[in-house]
This record gives C-alpha cells, structure tokens and sequence, in this order.
C-alpha cells in the first residue's frame, strides 16, 4: 500500500465540546429554571423514576432478591420487576409485550432473575458482569418479538442503581451526544464497549454540569434525554 492510498482514521472525540453544552445547559434551564430542584422537573422527570427505584429497593433489594431466589420464586422475582418497570415510560409497547411473555413461563423468569441478580449484586469486574447479562437476556425466550434491545437490557439496572447505571434509549442518545460532539461508539448489537462508552459520555456530562448540582444518572439521563428527544423538541416552542 502507497502513503496515498493510506485511509487515516481520525481519533474518536471522547470530551465534550465545550460551546455546545454551553448551549444545551441554557437551553435545559429554559425548560427547568431552577435545574434539578425545579419543581416541574421533579414532577416531570425525577419522581416516576425514583418511584420505580424506591419500588425496587422495597422488594428486590440484594436481602429479599437473595431470599426469593433461594425459595426458587422466579416467576415472582419477574412479576415485581415488571412492575417497577410498569412506573416507567421507557419501553415500547412490543418490547413490554416481549419481556412479559418471556418470564412468563418458569424457565424464562428463572433465566431472567438468576442474569439480573447476578449482575447487580454478585461480585466481578463490570464488563465480565455485564457480558452475562446480556447472554441471560439473548436466552430469553422468545414468543413474538425479540427480547434483547437496549432499552430492555439497561432499564432494571437504572431504576435498581442509579448511581451506577444508565438507561440506553438509541435514537436519543446518538443525537445528544452527536450533539455534544462526543463520538458515542454505538452499535445496535448490545456489547460491553458501548455500555462503557454510554457510562464515559454520562460522567463528561456530570462533571460538564456540576454546577447544575446533578443527584445521580436519573438526572444525567433526563438531561440528555432533554437534549435528543423529539417530545423536548416540540415542547421548545410552547416554552
């Protein structure tokens, strides 16, 4: 290969542009005045989503999960995660349907109970925890649609940890980071390198926004969410 017929690959963009967040923050402010402690916000973003959690830490807390799965309760453990995630407005109707036809069955709810267990609260490094999950949820079975997408497979370690996982919601999330100009390493195959790299983009944009005084990802998701939802869009102009 000849210098000229070289293809030289740019290095990915892994800080965020400072002029565009700029931006954003002054446009998040325009929807929520007073940041996280807006009273439309909390009433908006922040209370369904911690409804859901305190929900999960009720019920599915490493004590009482432990305790059911030992009683061998997995269709029980499935029916109480179903239900923190009916709080939520996150899935797509298929992909309600999906998981619930896939833990309705005792095999499907025990592949389902023992992959997310094991994943919150078992000891291990993070990819090698994370890897198994998404092999725990690619088992599930499968009735009409698919089970594993990326919004099934973040949102019970978002609502259960907060302060350590986010929710991966694609379209959205390609945009604000396009938008950030973060090259947010994406690929529709769920895979431990683009869950690191959502986890990268979320903590620039925590330290980015440190002075809007962020509580946790619920806060860090809404503020992204913000950026690349099309329901913030249209909500632009009313506001």
């Amino acid at each position: 290969m000849t210098p000229s017929s070289m293809v030289i690959e740019k290095p990915l963009k892994k800080q965020l542009n400072a002029k565009a967040l700029a931006k954003h923050k002054k446009r998040f402010l325009r929807f929520f005045p007073k940041s996280f402690q807006d009273q439309r916000y909390i009433e908006w973003e922040r209370t369904y989503k911690w409804e859901a959690h305190k929900l999960w830490m009720e019920h599915l807390n490493q004590k009482d999960f432990q305790d059911l799965l030992r009683a061998r309760e997995y269709v029980e453990i499935a029916n109480l995660a179903l239900k923190v995630e009916s709080r939520t407005t996150f899935l797509f109707s298929f992909e309600k349907m999906a998981l619930r036809d896939a833990v309705r069955t005792a095999d499907g709810a025990s592949i389902f109970a023992q992959g997310i267990y094991d994943f919150l609260y078992e000891k291990g490094s993070a990819k090698t925890k994370f890897i198994e999950w998404i092999m725990a949820v690619a088992d599930l079975p499968r009735v009409k649609s698919r089970v594993l997408s990326w919004p099934v497979l973040t949102i019970f370690p978002y609502l259960a940890q907060p302060n350590k996982h986010m929710i991966l919601k694609p379209t959205a999330m390609r945009f604000a980071a396009q938008e950030l100009g973060y090259d947010f390493e994406y690929t529709s195959k769920p895979s431990w390198n683009t869950y690191e790299d959502l986890i990268r983009l979320a903590n620039l944009t925590k330290e980015g926004i440190a002075d809007l005084k962020p509580k946790d990802y619920h806060d860090i998701q809404t503020f992204l969410w913000v950026i690349g939802s099309s329901e913030y869009e249209r909500l632009a102009g009313e506001i």
